[in-house]
């Protein structure tokens, strides 16, 4: 007989996990060892990717990142005639210079395309590198210490740097050094923006803006802009409606490997475990399984969700969530505040995934008869 506060699990159901009571401790080894892209990106490549036919940066943008890759894998010594020579001078970066840096709004592909990069110089060429993104990064460097991280990277051939945020000088110096020391090691670097809209004009990057955050570079990196609109969003609602409380239950239950939890205690728990933890946190998790999501308008709480959203949006795990509509997790002071570029790509990718568990709680089809 189940104890009083327990709720009996119905016949043929399984009992759902939860986000709240996970505690996940992750060895420093093990993050070096798990910069690679994520698993939404294990399988992509430049080919794959589709460029829209209005957007003209964006055909660019895999030509200059595939010569890019070809000059790691030919050692990076010299930058072939025409191709991502031509683009370092349109530029204005020097011939064979280390780095290129991706630039462009949310859901445009860049994570596809570094991801593509990674697995142009390692899947099949045989090189190394190392994938992550900027909080990846200064996490390694927080759990190693800088000059072991410096080590620890050091003999790859090429790193990648995914959501590269100006929001926070300290971290920027940091990176900025740390980019120097890999520079002179004669590791290259390739990277994506992620900055304030501040420094941004129109919530775009701006080179010299680039630069003058990350001095010690100026001129390291030819930068590739890359137009379009989020891809998440083309031709679809920007958030579903979200499902009911039993509908979330009921996708908990007969989904094994789901987690169910209430968003409040998710939110409490996000504050109690480090952001470089979060991904450890939904590994192995199936789909999440939300109750009374609301409208976050707290600044730290909101920016650790975003955090949560973008380490299970790299895992592809759906959301099946009650409440309000993730286009609705956000106040507008957020949403117009200096993280404003943080908080569109979570509710973009949080949207994406809550459409994929809406999905989840349709019915089976019945046999035709």
């Amino acid at each position: 007989m189940s104890r009083p506060e327990e709720t009996p699990v119905q016949p043929g159901r399984r009992s759902a996990g939860s986000l709240a009571e996970r505690d996940p401790r992750v060895p420093p080894q093990q993050l070096v060892a798990e910069l690679v892209p994520p698993p939404r990106f294990a399988d992509v490549r430049f080919a794959s990717y589709v460029p829209a036919p209005d957007q003209p940066t964006q055909a660019q943008a895999v030509a200059g990142m595939s010569a890019f890759g070809e000059r790691v894998l030919d050692g990076g010594g010299r930058a072939r005639g025409g191709g991502l020579a031509g683009l370092f001078k349109r530029r204005s970066a020097p011939q064979g210079a280390p780095g290129i840096y991706l630039d462009g709004g949310f859901g445009v592909g860049k994570t596809h395309l570094l991801s593509s990069l990674y697995h142009q110089v390692v899947t099949e060429g045989g090189r190394t590198a190392a994938y992550g993104t900027f909080v990846e990064y200064t996490n390694l460097v927080g759990a190693l210490g800088f000059r072991q991280a410096v080590d620890a990277l050091a003999p790859h051939d090429l790193v990648c740097i995914d959501e590269f945020e100006l929001d926070d000088p300290g971290d920027t110096v940091l990176m900025s050094r740390l980019m120097r020391e890999l520079v002179d090691r004669d590791v290259k670097l390739a990277a994506t923006s992620n900055t304030l809209p501040g420094a941004l004009g129109e919530g775009r990057f701006a080179a010299q803006d680039f630069q003058r955050e990350i001095q010690a570079l100026a001129g390291q990196f030819a930068v590739q802009r890359v137009d379009g609109e989020d891809y998440r969003h083309r031709g679809l609602p920007a958030a579903p409606a979200p499902l009911d409380d039993a509908a979330v239950e009921r996708v908990a239950a007969e989904r094994a490997g789901a987690t169910l939890d209430d968003f409040g205690a998710v939110l409490a728990h996000l504050a109690q475990v480090h952001p470089s933890r979060y991904g450890a946190m939904v590994r192995d998790t199936a789909a999440v399984c939300l109750r009374g999501v609301g409208t976050v308008s707290d600044q730290m709480v909101g920016l650790r969700l975003v955090v949560l959203a973008d380490r299970l949006y790299d895992r592809d795990i759906p959301v099946a969530a009650s409440g309000v509509p993730f286009d609705a997790v956000f106040t507008d002071e957020l949403l117009h505040g200096g993280y404003r570029k943080k908080y569109l790509r979570a509710v973009s990718r949080l949207s994406a995934l809550a459409r994929d568990g809406a999905a989840l709680a349709q019915p089976a089809a019945g046999p035709v008869v």
